[in-house]
């Protein structure tokens, strides 16, 4: 069904997702869900029109990389960093809960999400001064990245907040003893840098994680455990977040998220994913995430490989990551993006219904 619709824009994805939660509502009975859906895609609708205003006053302006396709030098100047208006609402709203709940593991969250955010602030903050498409060095971002998750990642272990058993469902699991502390790790800094490497066209970064958000929630609620309930409240905040954001940053976007966006987005939905053990369908969730960042990496992989051995560098796709390729070849931007979005629609389904039978 979702492949016969012919143009499947913000407004349908707006509409399928609303649908769902209202479905997700009915089956828990409890209307809770599509409320803060509703309230904070209302907040991001807010927030991101009047932060449009603040940055073009501070000419905080997109840099575009010289190395990309041609048709995206048209985007430079593009209003940048809407991040800080689509992660801020959510700190708020997360302190708020920790505050009045007093939990330990919503405290780590809020750590983590925070410094994530930092980051990513320091990275669009440093591009936009130098005039340059990036700001901080590859290797500054991976080890301010490292030293959060790492931080996040003992504390959590020491008080038992991660469990060592990845849960493949309620009745099984792989137990991975101390292996489990390198594989957070690779979950955490993985899933952040693969919605960043997803951010290269209107609205596909925003609308993917929209959706996976919304499945993560779902998938926690699956659990049955009431120590969690809030976890899938904050993942419905979040989709509503993203969504809402999406309006202005869909294709032509009038606003990019940026480092500040989507670092953060893929710290939450990690920090998340590892604290709910959850980390098992948030790797079928997430999987337009996990495919466009194994494209640069055999993309590189490849290019280095066949230098060495035949002198000269060798490609198998035209541009990474690969909705690049697609570029190239003649999609045009919003087709690659719906049909990225209509694909990630099909994982969450896929996810659940794992859930649901295994």
């Amino acid at each position: 069904m979702i492949g016969k619709i012919k143009k499947f824009n913000f407004k349908s994805l707006l509409i399928f997702n609303t649908f769902a939660l209202i479905a997700t509502c009915f089956f828990f009975n409890n209307f809770i869900f599509i409320g803060v859906f509703a309230i904070f895609f209302l907040v991001s609708l807010f927030s991101t029109k009047n932060g449009l205003e603040i940055i073009r006053k501070l000419n905080l302006l997109q840099n575009i990389r010289t190395e990309g396709p041609s048709n995206h030098y048209k985007k430079s100047d593009t209003p940048t960093m809407g991040g800080v208006f689509l992660i801020i609402p959510f700190l708020i709203f997360l302190l708020i809960i920790t505050i009045n709940l007093g939990s330990l593991k919503l405290f780590l969250l809020f750590l983590t999400i925070f410094g994530f955010f930092i980051t990513g602030f320091l990275d669009d903050y440093l591009s936009i001064r130098n005039k340059e498409n990036t700001g901080l060095k590859t290797k500054e971002k991976f080890i301010l990245q490292s030293v959060i998750s790492i931080i996040f990642i003992l504390l959590a272990y020491e008080k038992n907040l991660i469990s060592p058993l990845i849960a493949v469902s309620d009745s099984w699991g792989i137990n991975m003893n101390i292996f489990i502390l390198p594989i957070s790790f690779l979950v955490l800094v993985g899933i952040s840098n693969s919605v960043n490497l997803t951010d290269g066209l209107d609205g596909l970064a925003a609308g993917c994680s929209g959706i996976v958000f919304y499945g993560l929630g779902t998938e926690i609620l699956m659990k049955e455990q009431q120590e969690l309930f809030i976890f899938s409240i904050l993942c419905f905040s979040m989709s509503g977040i993203c969504l809402g954001f999406l309006k202005y940053n869909s294709y032509p976007a009038k606003i990019f998220m940026g480092d500040t966006g989507s670092l953060s987005i893929g710290a939450i939905l990690g920090s998340i994913a590892l604290l709910t053990n959850s980390v098992f369908t948030l790797s079928i969730f997430s999987g337009i995430f996990i495919i466009e960042s194994l494209s640069v990496m055999i993309q590189v992989g490849f290019f280095k490989i066949t230098k060495k051995l035949f002198h000269r560098g060798k490609r198998i796709f035209l541009m990474a990551p690969l909705h690049h390729h697609f570029e190239l070849k003649g999609v045009k931007e919003q087709k690659i993006v719906e049909n990225f979005w209509k694909i990630n629609i099909l994982l969450v389904i896929l996810g659940i219904v794992l859930k649901i039978n295994l």
